[in-house]
């Protein structure tokens, strides 16, 4: 593990993560350091009040767009929802405040940072980083998710929401049925969840995961 005591200190290369990911810890969200750290398969997590953690952790998380799992019920859901609006980047500001809002079964808090948010506007604001949001038949925005897209072939994806059940599993589907529209051949999904899994992410090792980036 490494410690960052300045800002023009290069990341280190993902091979000296220790056994849980994490690399580096310090520095500060920087734009240059966050399209460094996307670009090396790096990506920073941590609580309000801790110091910035990089991480690269080994095997990946990732999700092939079609190889989404789309079970009964959320078909099902899609064909009652018809009237739902899906769109990209009309409402990052929201969404990433949302994701930062919205409470979740079992979890205390956010780690969405204001720091984070700050961050990850100004990605959006350089075109790289975009939310996709799902707005009801009120035109109420009801769930989304975002990610970092550094034009890549890699959609790296940072957190969702919703407010009504199912919206962010059919976020998710929305953005694997048009990843082909903006050369998504990957989506990262960073750490196992049961969630994404579910979905069809699986586990791939890290070696192999830093090729698509390149």
């Amino acid at each position: 593990m490494f410690f960052l005591t300045d800002d023009r200190m290069p990341l280190p290369e993902p091979v000296f993560a220790d056994e849980n990911g994490l690399l580096a810890i310090g520095g500060r969200l920087t734009l240059k350091r966050l399209i460094e750290a996307y670009s090396k398969g790096i990506f920073p997590w941590f609580s309000e009040g801790d110091p910035v953690m990089w991480w690269s952790p080994d095997p990946r998380m990732v999700l092939f767009p079609d190889k989404v799992k789309i079970s009964k019920s959320m078909r099902q859901w899609f064909r009652k929802h018809n009237d739902y609006r899906f769109t990209r980047n009309m409402a990052f500001d929201q969404v990433i405040d949302s994701c930062a809002k919205v409470s979740r079964k079992g979890q205390r808090g956010t780690w969405i940072t204001q720091e984070m948010r700050e961050a990850y506007s100004e990605l959006h604001r350089n075109g790289l980083a975009v939310s996709y949001e799902v707005w009801n038949s009120a035109g109420r925005l009801v769930g989304g998710l975002y990610g970092v897209d550094l034009k890549n072939g890699v959609f790296s994806g940072e957190s969702m929401f919703h407010i009504e059940a199912n919206v962010s599993k059919a976020a998710l589907i929305y953005l694997c049925r048009t990843a082909g529209d903006y050369g998504y051949r990957i989506i990262d999904a960073q750490v196992y969840t049961p969630h994404m899994n579910s979905m069809g992410a699986q586990l791939i090792p890290r070696k192999q995961f830093l090729q698509y980036l390149k």
